[in-house]
């Protein structure tokens, strides 16, 4: 089969497109023809040598994916050869096959073609554990969202609307803030001109917000706990900004606050806390919402897994808004 490859770690001009082994279908896996997978933001760190694969996982990028089922291995049910579906991957999406554990499997939402569906797993499984699950948002919170118009902010800034929260997001231009204020968020930050924590005070009357979902990291930390509210969770997902800052402990047991820090990939594949929990938890409290059209997945273009590297570049200069799709070639 032929697969993106990269020939050493480096930008995006490493990447190439060529011929690797066919993927093997283990016992409890399926193997998937892939119609499309998703770039994000942890592909851009394994390119560069930073974020390698969990032991086990393919070495090929791509941490999502949708397609037929073209083999089902041992011991699998409720799964069979030509069924649509979309997973979550520990790797190997930028490719024609790729073998998935069964429990990451989703089906195919009704409604949504099948290459779009690939823009799914990763931020649903993403928000829905970290948002929901983890720092618990409900009806009436105030949440922040970092770059909203990510693949992340898109899908958080409709799952926590949806959820009756009031939403605040942050973004780079009025056009991104703008596609926000559509997507559901109320309040909307232009990190280039506002400071973030000063907004939050004055639309809250100083109370803060109760959930923050982060992708900076380091250089968000000081400032997104001033942002949270008394009895806050503060979620991390992402290191954009670094990975070490100072934390004021005092400030924290004050507000009698919480900071976590997550990584999806890193999850087994089954057992407490792992990918299949979550996405089994993701098909019963997202798919239907996903299958009337009350959650949907944005998509701001669809390129050939050739031009994996051009991906690659738009999303390092976060010129898109939603997710950037890889077809294979026909």
């Amino acid at each position: 089969m032929r697969a993106v490859t990269i020939a050493e770690p480096g930008g995006p001009e490493v990447l190439g497109w060529g011929e690797v082994p066919d993927p093997v279908c283990g016992p409890g896996e399926v193997v998937v023809d892939v119609a499309a997978t998703a770039v994000n933001r942890a592909d851009l760190l394994q390119r560069q040598g930073f974020y390698p694969p969990p032991p086990g996982a393919s070495e090929i990028l791509g941490l999502e994916c949708s397609g037929i089922v073209s083999e089902v291995g041992e011991g699998v049910t409720g799964w069979r050869v030509g069924d649509e579906v979309c997973a979550l991957l520990a790797g190997g999406g930028y490719a024609e096959r790729v073998a998935v554990p069964a429990g990451q499997l989703l089906p195919r939402p009704a409604g949504v073609e099948l290459a779009t569906a690939a823009g799914l797993p990763e931020v649903t499984c993403t928000v829905w554990s970290n948002v929901f699950l983890l720092a618990g948002l409900t009806r009436g919170d105030c949440f922040l969202v970092h770059g909203g118009s990510s693949g992340i902010g898109t899908m958080a800034i409709q799952l926590a609307a949806r959820a009756g929260a009031r939403v605040f997001t942050t973004a780079g231009s009025a056009e991104k803030l703008e596609f926000c204020r559509e997507l559901g968020a109320e309040v909307l930050i232009n990190y280039r001109d506002e400071d973030f924590v000063e907004r939050v005070r004055e639309e809250t009357d100083g109370a803060g917000v109760d959930v923050v979902l982060d992708n900076m990291g380091a250089k968000y930390l000081a400032r997104n706990v001033d942002a949270l509210a008394v009895g806050g969770r503060l979620v991390s997902i992402g290191m954009q900004g670094g990975t070490k800052a100072e934390l004021d402990l005092g400030l924290l047991m004050r507000k009698r606050a919480s900071v976590h820090a997550t990584t999806l990939r890193s999850r087994p594949p089954a057992g407490p806390g792992g990918k299949a929990e979550i996405v089994a938890a993701v098909r019963h409290d997202v798919w239907p919402d996903v299958e009337r059209g009350v959650v949907r997945p944005i998509i701001d273009r669809r390129l050939p897994m050739s031009r994996a590297a051009e991906a690659h570049r738009v999303v390092e200069a976060s010129e898109h808004i939603g997710k950037v799709l890889l077809l294979p070639e026909d």
